[in-house]
């Protein structure tokens, strides 16, 4: 008996040691495993456990004007979320604390507030632990909503003697509502709407250009981002000392503009009178320094505000300066009269018969405002005489015509730095008709932008060299180190300095007495220039009462600092372009010229009142 309970204790001995031995073994087998054969595996899965890698955005570059204004720029900003299953039952009273410093709706974040559950795509049922409330908010309004959400109170006393709860108010307003990870910018406008289709604006959440200059220029103002490797502890906090890897982001580039902010806003605010005064359909003026091509303003209404680009209709942000083309009128008679001069087949003596201001050719009759007999090439010009350009341009000859047209700028783009330019319309020889050679020297059966027009009268000004249309002048780095450099570019010597010098001399007399623009003279500075009336193209011919009205000129004439065009969409009532454009074109001039100090070049005279054209 006591034999078989010593051999019974020995097997059980026995299998006890078995077990202990297997189980060594089983543990021995798993430490290897870990520690050799799946250690290279199970480090990673450490490391991607606490490391992690954060991308580090550049801020985008800021806009300057020509003086160093800043007429955009970026800061970063809060994307501000919450977890309603924290609020509970608060969500009500959270709402409405945090409501005016969203600037939301109380009732809208009520309902982003309120706890609930939702099913995935999976069909799985969550509760929503994650809402974004609002994006693009500034620094120093998340404190306030921190601070506020710090000082949140509660009435109900039972808080004070339950400690569940004391934990869930503590865990409420310290991590409810808090900043997304993700950095996010808001691009700032300081000027407002001035400049707003030059330079357009950013939008979605990459923070990239859309339209104007910050979406040509948007890889020089966006940098490149960097990145930072770092390890965290178990509550997610980084571990400075143990930081991996830590590349700085690269911001983007500063522009600065030719753009002056001064003359910008006199121009818009001359601009915003004449639509008021005319009820125009829309209104836009361009500034040009005539020896660089610098754009010192461009301006159009209807306008829009950079930073909601959204709240009008498309046609507002389009930059019509460059997009929108017209039948210059008169004021293309300059082309074909320069291009006559240049080739020697005329005079601003040369004189023309103009009909009696009615001049049958190719059975359709071309008419003048006002019946004129004998004029001068000169006086073609002071008076704007349709019959008296198209004889001209008959005695230039079409091809030659049609090279000058060109030569101007006209049918293509003049490669200003801004999206949606175009080269408007000049027809190859093979279309013209019968007709065209007495229509397109006054300026019909072309279409011309408001730059084109404003550029080839700048080529007049500057001599007969016309000049690439310059918006920016360079790029810089944020130690305000130069990046790159956009330098004054001539694209083509059109006609003669003496022949430009003549088409000058003949412009002066537009604005003098008998002229068709009085009302564009100045009292300190001769302005030379000239008007346009246009009637608007549509399908099937020209619209009744509607016309494009518009003046461009240069001053001082003889040693031009400016050229200005103002052009007046469907103006109501008055529609010449001497009526209409010349006042805007003199009150932009004279504000500019003082606002920029240009030397008078002449004593002030009284001006009579003004021919129309």
């Amino acid at each position: 008996m006591m034999e078989s309970a010593t051999s019974k204790g020995r097997r059980w001995l026995l299998a006890c040691a078995v077990f202990l031995l297997l189980a060594f073994s089983g543990l021995a087998y798993r430490l290897v495993d870990l520690q050799v054969y799946r250690h290279d595996q199970l480090r990673d899965t450490a490391r991607g456990n606490t490391t992690r890698t954060v991308i580090v955005h550049p801020r985008r570059g800021d806009i300057f004007d020509a003086n160093g204004n800043k007429l955009a720029t970026s800061r970063f900003v809060k994307t501000i979320c919450a977890d309603p299953v924290m609020l509970g039952s608060h969500y009500p009273a959270v709402a409405r604390a945090l409501a005016p410093l969203l600037g939301l709706e109380e009732k809208e974040l009520e309902a982003k507030l309120k706890p609930r559950l939702i099913r995935t795509p999976s069909g799985q049922v969550k509760t929503n632990r994650y809402v974004r409330l609002k994006r693009k908010v500034l620094p120093e309004v998340f404190e306030q909503i921190t601070r506020t959400m710090a000082e949140f109170s509660i009435d109900d006393p039972s808080v004070a003697l339950d400690r569940k709860k004391q934990r869930f108010v503590r865990d409420m307003r310290r991590r409810a509502v808090f900043a997304d990870r993700a950095e996010d910018q808001l691009r700032l406008y300081p000027a407002g709407t001035l400049g707003a289709h030059v330079l357009g604006f950013v939008g979605g959440d990459d923070h990239r250009g859309k339209e104007g200059l910050e979406a040509v220029l948007d890889s020089k103002l966006t940098g490149a981002r960097g990145w930072r490797v770092i390890e965290t502890d178990s509550r997610k906090r980084e571990q400075v000392e143990r930081r991996v890897q830590d590349v700085p982001a690269r911001n983007g580039l500063n522009a600065f503009l030719t753009l002056d902010a001064g003359v910008q806003n006199i121009v818009e605010s001359e601009l915003k009178l004449a639509m008021e005064k005319h009820l125009a359909a829309g209104v836009t003026a361009i500034v040009v320094r005539p020896r660089t091509g610098d754009v010192l303003a461009m301006a159009n209404l209807p306008t829009f505000d950079p930073r909601y680009p959204g709240d009008v209709e498309a046609a507002a942000r389009r930059n019509r300066a460059v997009t929108d083309t017209f039948e210059p009128g008169s004021t293309f008679k300059a082309v074909t009269v320069a291009g006559a001069l240049n080739e020697g087949l005329v005079t601003l003596e040369s004189r023309f018969h103009c009909s009696d201001g009615r001049f049958l050719y190719a059975g359709k009759i071309l008419r003048d405002h006002h019946p004129y007999g004998l004029l001068s090439v000169e006086k073609i010009i002071t008076k704007s005489s349709n019959i008296g350009s198209a004889k001209v341009g008959m005695r230039l000859g079409a091809p030659r015509l049609y090279q000058y047209i060109r030569d101007f700028g006209f049918g293509s783009r003049l490669g200003i730095q801004l999206p949606g330019e175009v080269g408007g319309i000049v027809h190859p020889l093979e279309k013209w008709t019968k007709l065209s050679i007495s229509r397109v020297p006054m300026g019909h059966e072309v279409a011309g932008t408001p730059l084109q027009i404003v550029m080839m009268m700048s080529a007049i000004a500057n001599e007969g060299r016309l000049m690439k249309p310059r918006i920016t002048d360079r790029l810089e780095d944020e130690q305000g180190r130069l990046v790159l450099k956009y330098p004054a570019k001539s694209i083509r010597q059109v006609v003669s300095p003496a022949v430009a010098r003549e088409v000058t001399k003949a412009l002066k007399t537009v604005v003098a007495l008998g002229g068709t623009a009085r009302r564009a003279e100045l009292d300190y500075y001769t302005v030379a220039g000239k008007t346009g009336t246009a009637q608007k193209a549509g399908r099937g011919g020209y619209i009744p009462g509607k016309y494009y009205a518009s003046f461009v000129g240069f001053l001082p004439a003889d040693r031009p600092e400016l050229c200005i065009l103002v052009a007046v969409d469907e103006p109501q009532g008055d529609y010449y372009g001497g009526l209409v454009a010349a006042p805007v074109f003199k009150k932009i001039a004279e504000r500019t010229a003082s606002y920029l100090g240009i030397p008078p070049d002449k004593k002030p005279e009284e001006s009579a009142a003004g021919d129309r054209h």
